[in-house]
């Protein structure tokens, strides 16, 4: 309980900060409307229907096992949009966002932490995200070590080796440097020594094998990975529970034609998730269905995150 209130009160901090001084989306979109992502062509020739949509889904450990998880869920969108969709198995944050912005990919669940660059640098158009029955949504960001490791809280981390996923994930990077530094003094490289792993089922692995000290992981994917049977909860110990943020926002390209967007958005909130393997997997982290999400609303802490991070959305 003292632990979430610290960070309640740093997240506090966060949020004081100017919103949205250090958002701005790429000079090749447009925002009239102020809603923070990229508006759809008005010209027509410049909006595309592409005979197959391509979905890819935040990098995992193991892309395999999302393929069979996804397909009764894809099988949907392809009947309601009357496209063939194909998935594809990304292997980096960085590597979807590129797609995306190269014209390669039209639909996509981006993770928490990448949302912005996404919608800054390619066009992202978030829209939806997983959430519970009742319509309670996110997971937690926590710091986790194995038993016997010595440490007992954040402070021990000093001296030792600290697992992060990748530097655009919010709970695997963001988060934990800006709640480290803000509320325990400690900075990367000067008090701990950061390794980067890829991918939160690598560092949540990396700890319970002992290859990692400690790591910076969501929760939703712990919860996960312990039902699959991949770790057992006696191979991990939590030190630290952030407050609740918000979890992979799916959304589409900004050039699709706006027909098609629209039918893409009736896919995501007319599946039914009643015996799918979509259920299954997803269930186990507390998610049932879709609901429809605001970038500019939802994503604020993460934007303010990262301004707390000095971080700049640079499109290359």
């Amino acid at each position: 309980m003292m632990m979430r209130f610290l960070v309640s009160l740093i997240l506090t901090a966060v949020l004081c900060l100017p919103a949205n001084a250090a958002f701005q989306l790429d000079s090749r979109y447009q925002d009239n409307d102020g809603d923070l992502i990229a508006d759809i062509p008005a010209d027509p020739a410049n909006q595309v229907d592409p005979s197959t949509l391509i979905f890819a889904y935040t990098p995992v450990e193991d892309p395999a096992v999302y393929v069979d998880v996804w397909k009764e869920f894809l099988d949907h969108l392809s009947e309601v949009t009357g496209k063939p969709v194909q998935f594809f198995p990304v292997q980096s944050n960085a590597a979807q966002i590129e797609a995306m912005r190269a014209g390669r990919l039209h639909v996509a669940g981006v993770n928490t932490g990448s949302n912005p660059l996404a919608v800054a640098c390619a066009g992202f158009r978030p829209f939806t995200m997983m959430a519970s029955d009742d319509g309670s949504f996110g997971y937690e960001m926590e710091i986790i070590t194995y038993p016997g490791s010595g440490i007992e809280k954040p402070e021990d981390l000093k001296g030792r080796v600290l697992a992060f996923t990748a530097e655009t994930s919010n709970s695997g990077f963001k988060a934990p440097s800006a709640l480290l530094k803000s509320e325990f003094g400690l900075e990367r490289d000067k008090d701990f020594t950061p390794r980067f792993s890829g991918a939160h089922d690598n560092s949540i692995l990396g700890v319970a094998n002992k290859d990692y000290d400690a790591a910076a992981v969501a929760n939703s994917v712990k919860a996960r990975m312990i039902d699959r049977g991949l770790v057992t909860e006696d191979q991990l110990k939590t030190i630290y529970t952030s407050q609740t943020f918000p979890t992979t926002g799916f959304g589409v390209a900004y050039n699709l034609t706006p027909e098609l967007q629209d039918k893409i958005r009736q896919a995501f909130f007319s599946f039914d998730w009643k015996g799918t393997k979509l259920l299954e997997e997803f269930s186990k982290s507390g998610d049932t269905k879709f609901i429809p999400i605001s970038f500019k609303d939802d994503w604020a802490v993460i934007r303010q995150i990262d301004e707390a991070n000095g971080v700049t959305y640079t499109c290359n």
